[in-house]
């Protein structure tokens, strides 16, 4: 009788479980990272005040309480890691990676300028995550320099990473 139990619990786990094979293990590792830098109290779901203080940490304050709601209610429930990357796996499901890529800059870019300052986007690159060196920082800034108002140009970066450069393609 048991083994019947335990493939019946096996065959509903499989079913929540089975986001983690719509990823390879190295994009899992990049969500989980993601997922760590969020959840800011370190208790392993994401919350309200996770949110908040992750804005905080990116320089944007004043957040609305209804904005953080919103985020909220995009999950059936607490969000722990795998509602997590089941939410991106929605997300994700039939997006032009342009769109992904463009959509997670747009997160740092409020006002919906189509740019980000220079400086900060450094301070993300060589502090989070998988870090830039300084040689990768100077390799990007060659590739993609900033306005002289120091603000980068993001959707060329996403248009670049995505379809290649067409200097490359001459």
């Amino acid at each position: 009788q048991a083994p019947k139990r335990a493939k019946r619990r096996a065959a509903a786990e499989g079913g929540s479980s089975n986001v983690f094979s719509m990823f390879d293990q190295t994009q899992i590792q990049e969500f989980k990272e993601a997922f760590t830098v969020i959840d800011q109290n370190r208790d392993g779901i994401i919350d309200k005040e996770d949110l908040r203080d992750t804005f905080a940490a990116m320089g944007r304050l004043n957040v609305k309480n209804e904005e953080l709601e919103a985020m909220m209610k995009e999950a059936s429930g607490p969000i722990n890691f795998t509602v997590f990357l089941t939410m991106f796996g929605e997300k994700l499901k039939g997006a032009d990676p342009e769109d992904v890529i463009t959509g997670a800059f747009k997160v740092l870019d409020p006002d919906g300028k189509g740019t980000i300052k220079k400086q900060f986007l450094e301070e993300l690159l060589t502090t989070q995550c998988d870090r830039f060196s300084q040689e990768e920082i100077k390799n990007m800034w060659a590739a993609f320099p900033p306005d002289v108002g120091g603000n980068v140009d993001y959707k060329n970066i996403c248009y670049v990473i995505t379809h290649g450069d067409a200097k490359d393609q001459e």
